[in-house]
């Protein structure tokens, strides 16, 4: 770990960690460690080692690390929903898919306009219990996330899945790859990051934040924040409406009016992250290789 675990780039960073709390490695041996969801009834976390094709789950009572599932679609994002039931991401499935309390797994979507998905990333769940999740390419574009296979929708969206008849709708369309999102805290607005920096220079690397309505429609889309620091990719709130998101050097932190406030550094690319433990204040952070886990001194929102 480096020298000091945070850099602080504003004062209000300060107080939401404690110095001698370091950043701590949990498990390494993935090939790319994504997605991970905090389970708080078993007090575990299920994460993703995309090309290796497999879901690991770290035990929080004792440390332990299994298999969760494999092969498992080449699973990308994950989350729990209000109902305790893993919602995830699959790459080489080109679903959204949803593992219910028996084991048995439902396909929540996996077409829009009859023309298959391309590869679904991150996944978020809205309290009326509709779905949300973006579907840039990454999982086609080769075989080293998914299986290589031509776009059939020729785009790269964010979609919603209504929660009573389950048709898909195409919420936003004009990002380049969207990537990680999370709602506000009241969700009346949607963050979404667009990574398609990997897909040209020109392209954007940024976190814009959308108006939603109470019908589920989207409208606006500034910018929010720029990343500094490679990439965003997956994000979570705290109970505060900071941001924490992954970045190339660590977890950056922002205040909600979108100032960087402070960084969790982190000796890898990270990918994701998501808050755990007992009182929601153990960031799990997925790098490269490996799951950290970081003790701070705030908590997460409560999605559950």
């Amino acid at each position: 770990m480096p020298a000091s675990d945070y850099e602080i780039l504003d004062p209000r960073f300060n107080r939401l960690f404690n110095g001698s709390a370091h950043v701590e490695r949990l498990f390494t041996g993935c090939r790319w460690a994504e997605g991970p969801a905090w389970f708080a009834a078993g007090r575990y976390v299920v994460w993703s080692d995309i090309p290796n094709d497999r879901m690991l789950r770290y035990d929080e009572c004792d440390g332990s690390v299994s298999i969760f599932r494999q092969p498992c679609g080449n699973t990308n994002g994950n989350t729990v929903d209000r109902q305790g039931r893993l919602v995830s991401c699959e790459h080489s499935g080109r679903r959204v898919s949803r593992t219910e309390h028996d084991g048995s797994v439902t396909t929540l979507a996996d077409r829009w306009q009859g023309k298959r998905l391309n590869s679904p990333n991150d996944v978020v769940v809205h309290s009326d219990g509709s779905i949300w999740f973006t579907d840039p390419s990454y999982g086609i574009d080769t075989d080293y996330e998914g299986d290589k296979a031509e776009s059939e929708i020729g785009a790269c969206n964010v979609y919603r899945i209504d929660p009573a008849s389950g048709a898909v709708e195409a919420v936003i369309t004009d990002m380049v790859r969207p990537n990680g999102l999370a709602f506000s805290l009241d969700e009346k607005q949607l963050y979404v990051v667009d990574t398609g920096r990997t897909h040209g220079a020109d392209n954007p690397a940024h976190m814009r934040v959308f108006d939603v309505d109470a019908n589920g429609k989207v409208s606006g889309g500034r910018v929010f924040a720029d990343c500094t620091v490679g990439l965003f990719d997956g994000f979570r709130l705290d109970d505060a409406g900071r941001i924490w998101t992954s970045a190339a050097d660590g977890i950056h932190c922002y205040d909600a009016d979108g100032t960087l406030i402070g960084k969790v550094l982190v000796p890898e690319v990270t990918a994701n992250c998501v808050f755990g433990g007992a009182k929601r204040n153990v960031l799990y952070i997925c790098g490269t290789t490996s799951l950290y886990a970081v003790r701070l001194m705030v908590n997460g929102a409560k999605t559950y």
